[in-house]
């Protein structure tokens, strides 16, 4: 109990505070730098770091769900999608270096929130655990797309960065839909969004 109690907080503390690591190469790495203004770089610089904030909190959410899911099969699905969702971590926290920008002050914040819903969902029983999983999945994939049309032209190694991502998400989305994941009532989904139209809001600027 107290092993398992240590390494949750490790994966906690590493997840804020320590450089994440990938596995695969980082999208986009093999094309040249585009010829952004310094407006265009800060806007790129803050849409990744809107995404970075997006996956320390999915790294929450699928601690969370995992802690106190009853199924073992499920668990191993919630720590394999979390592990891949590292190496998005990777990835947006390098493009953020490489633009010049900072990662989110409120990232111990987002972390601490999102940890707590997941949770929450995962109190609710296996099926709507899944169930909030596929839908935050699919938030996020719309909220890349929308990211792919906002990030300059130019800015081809990020938009690698996002397109990628964004073929992650929709996996873990049917992953958790085929393991048994129910929709959520439409009220949900609209309180999903208002709480990530505010993390957007706020990330983009600090």
């Amino acid at each position: 109990m107290i092993d398992a109690f240590i390494l949750q907080v490790d994966r906690a503390l590493q997840t804020v505070f320590a450089p994440a690591r990938s596995s695969r190469p980082v999208p986009g790495s093999d094309l040249p730098e585009g010829d952004l203004n310094d407006a265009e770089r800060r806007h790129a610089a803050a849409l990744m770091r809107i995404n970075h904030v997006g996956e320390v909190c999915a790294q929450a959410l699928y601690q969370g769900q995992a802690i106190v899911s009853r199924d073992v099969q499920i668990k191993r699905a919630l720590e394999q999608a979390a592990n891949e969702e590292t190496e998005h971590l990777a990835w947006t926290e390098s493009r953020i270096g490489q633009l010049g920008g900072r990662k989110s002050l409120l990232n111990p914040l987002w972390y601490g929130g999102a940890l707590a819903i997941g949770v929450l969902a995962g109190k609710l029983g296996d099926r709507w655990n899944l169930g909030f999983l596929a839908e935050t999945e699919h938030q996020v994939e719309a909220h890349l797309k929308s990211h792919l049309a906002s990030l300059p032209e130019s800015d081809a190694k990020s938009r690698a960065i996002v397109d990628q991502m964004a073929v992650d998400e929709v996996a873990h989305a049917k992953l958790a839909t085929d393991l048994g994941g129910k929709p959520l009532p439409e009220v949900v989904r609209r309180a999903m969004r208002g709480a990530s139209k505010v993390m957007t809001t706020v990330a983009y600027r600090v």
